[in-house]
């Protein structure tokens, strides 16, 4: 018998949003539902019915009302969802327009900044009346190549308000990762920024922003925001104005929502790129709408009261889930630079200082302050902190029991998983059901998940594929450039032929006891140290340009409760893998695309394994380093080449324990 860590409060249950959803859902449909595992199972079975009243719980403003919910479940992928429905993105995170604080800004560096929800209409009505003088209309693109600063958080909202179609990676990213990305989708406007702070350290990313606009033919306007300088100098940028030059100068504008359909492009996610250039994954407005307040209130908890802090960048989709926050009129704090600088206390100060009641984090970042010795319970004020919300790659259960040991006894440890792919959860949290160790409470509501093994079978309490069985509103619409939804199909729906599922590329272990699921990392070949992707095409591209190297595998391995990147090399005749060559490869990664590409070990390899049709096979290297069996070799035109990766094991498992 499993021993919970936590187990709400009768007080808990009683307050919870979902609590209230319970009943609306018993009342409105004649049900007799009365705990997660109930309401969950309720989910799954009437879809349509799920989403209805959730568009009613979550109060989405709409010009116009659905004539159904979803055309048709049968269509995976292509259900339509809420044919008929008028509406826009930002009204929705705008309705609340006061005194109470909507934003507040930390900078590493002590810079710090607060804004009310009246103040951040203003300025988001200021920046979409000089978008819409632009020109900026429906379906264009705007993007941003930014810090984590309270004028990203605006120029989305602008953006998306007269219907724009917004994509962001953060300043971080080295000019031709982030060109991979924003110039694929030929944006109209660009925001970006002079630098950013890092461990203390002063960024200068004008160059690189010069970079990037100028491999973007379609833009019209770059918009530069001061933050580590002044009055930063933008001559070397084309088109560049300052922000405060371009921001309208009125006050007390009214802004003009677009009425959009439900599923109007809102967002453009970017895969890791794990095999070329990042995907690019359109997102409908209403889908992403529906399904973060779905998560925010009902998984999350969160209320109008509440502050809400996520250690995150632009980048990562957890940017975007954190912005929803506004349509729960909660305060959302926005942290830019290190979470450990200037010490590992760092976020808990903040904690203490700000009053936050539900904070944002990582397994990587748990696990390293359990690695530092932390005690923060005993050493911070953290009575306003009710939820810690955790996410981006599995967290052992020793993390689970750290928390409840040397944080807090008594709040909800909400473990959650999903995807950039679905912007948010396949598995997530219920502030209403016990917390186990290392294990996700359940499947997300309406999430029609289950774990599969190799021959499409669904299995318990074993290893298997994450698989969703049926469509849900932020699945994407489609792939940017992929016309006949070929790369969209092959990216979730053909693992599995004779099945209609997506099929994630996690492995899990679904729990029959406590219905929880722990996850075991990815089944697929993207990086994720500290937790954030990385497409290893995009330490290829670095690497192999370099001209002692005459090819390259990357792959990752479960380290310390995350993973660390391994570099294998092939070098050209000649040449040797001395400790001046790697410090030029962790340099030229550091450069070129940011300090987590760079590897933690790199070795020299006699060969690198390809399929029949030349893609390199990390999967295999990486099943055989994590001591997984490798069931592809007939796919590979040289299986020999996994002979050194098999003899060197021994070595690389010594160094892991």
């Amino acid at each position: 018998m499993k021993t919970p860590l936590w187990v709400p409060s009768e007080k808990t249950k009683r307050q919870a949003n979902i609590t209230k959803f319970i009943d609306m859902v018993n009342t409105r449909y004649g049900q007799e539902i009365h705990d997660y595992p109930e309401l969950y199972a309720w989910s799954i079975e009437h879809i349509p019915e799920f989403w209805a009243i959730m568009w009613e719980f979550g109060g989405i403003i709409a010009s116009r009302g659905y004539d159904a919910v979803v055309d048709d479940l049968r269509k995976f992928p292509g259900a339509q969802w809420f044919p008929g429905a008028r509406l826009n993105f930002a009204e929705n995170l705008l309705r609340y327009r006061d005194g109470h604080l909507a934003l507040i800004f930390r900078g590493e560096s002590g810079q710090s900044a607060r804004m009310t929800y009246a103040e951040l209409y203003d300025a988001v009505a200021r920046l979409a009346k000089s978008l819409r003088e632009l020109g900026v209309k429906p379906g264009d693109r705007v993007v941003a190549y930014m810090p984590n600063l309270i004028e990203t958080a605006i120029a989305m909202l602008a953006a998306t308000s007269v219907g724009a179609t917004w994509a962001s990676c953060a300043t971080d990213l080295g000019p031709q990762a982030a060109l991979d990305r924003l110039g694929q989708v030929e944006p109209k406007v660009l925001f970006t920024s002079d630098g950013y702070f890092y461990k203390g350290k002063h960024f200068d990313t004008l160059g690189n922003a010069a970079e990037v606009a100028r491999g973007i033919p379609s833009l019209e306007k770059v918009v530069v925001v001061p933050y580590t300088t002044a009055k930063p100098d933008i001559r070397t940028i084309p088109n560049a104005v300052l922000y405060e030059d371009f921001l309208a100068k009125e006050s007390g504008l009214a802004i003009e929502f677009e009425q959009l359909p439900f599923d109007h492009p809102v967002y453009i996610m970017f895969s890791s790129g794990t095999t070329g250039k990042p995907k690019c994954m359109v997102q409908g407005a209403g889908g992403v709408l529906i399904n973060h307040l779905k998560e925010l209130l009902l998984h999350t908890d969160l209320k109008r009261e509440d502050r809400i802090l996520y250690i995150t960048t632009c980048s990562w989709m957890m940017w975007n889930w954190l912005l929803s926050s506004l349509a729960v009129g909660a305060t959302v704090v926005l942290y830019e630079g290190n979470p450990n600088y200037p010490g590992p206390g760092a976020m808990w100060k903040l904690i203490e200082e700000e009053r936050i009641t539900v904070f944002g984090t990582s397994a990587t970042y748990i696990h390293f302050i359990l690695r530092e010795g932390l005690r923060p319970a005993r050493e911070y004020d953290l009575s306003s902190l009710r939820e810690i919300s955790q996410t981006g790659s599995p967290l052992s259960a020793e993390g689970f029991e750290y928390v409840y040991r040397e944080i807090k006894q008594d709040l909800h440890f909400n473990s959650i998983s999903g995807g950039t792919d679905i912007n948010g959860c396949f598995a997530a949290g219920s502030p209403i059901q016990p917390v186990y160790p290392g294990e996700l409470q359940g499947p997300a509501l309406a999430m029609k998940v289950k774990a599969y093994d190799e021959k499409g079978d669904p299995v318990w309490d074993r290893p298997g594929e994450l698989v969703c069985e049926a469509p849900s509103p932020s699945m994407p619409l489609y792939f940017w450039n992929d016309p006949d939804g070929r790369k969209y199909r092959e990216a979730y729906f053909t693992f599995y032929p004779n099945k209609n599922v997506w099929r994630h590329g996690d492995l899990i272990v679904m729990h029959s006891d406590t219905g929880g699921i722990t996850f075991l990392g990815r089944s697929d070949a993207t990086l994720k140290p500290a937790g954030v992707r990385i497409g290893t095409a995009e330490i290829y591209n670095i690497v192999e340009r370099l001209e002692e190297i005459a090819d390259s595998l990357a792959v990752g391995q479960e380290w310390r409760g995350d993973q660390r990147i391994l570099l294998f090399v092939k070098l050209k005749p000649g040449y040797s893998l001395t400790e001046e060559l790697k410090n030029k490869i962790k340099t030229a990664l550091r450069t070129g695309a940011s300090p987590r590409h760079v590897p933690a070990l790199i070795l020299e390899t006699p060969d690198v394994p390809y399929t029949f049709n030349m893609k390199k096979v990390e999967i295999a290297v990486a099943n055989i380093i994590n001591g997984r069996p490798v069931v592809n070799r007939d796919a590979l035109i040289n299986p020999q080449s996994l002979d050194y990766f098999e003899r060197i094991l021994p070595e690389l498992q010594r160094e892991a324990r």
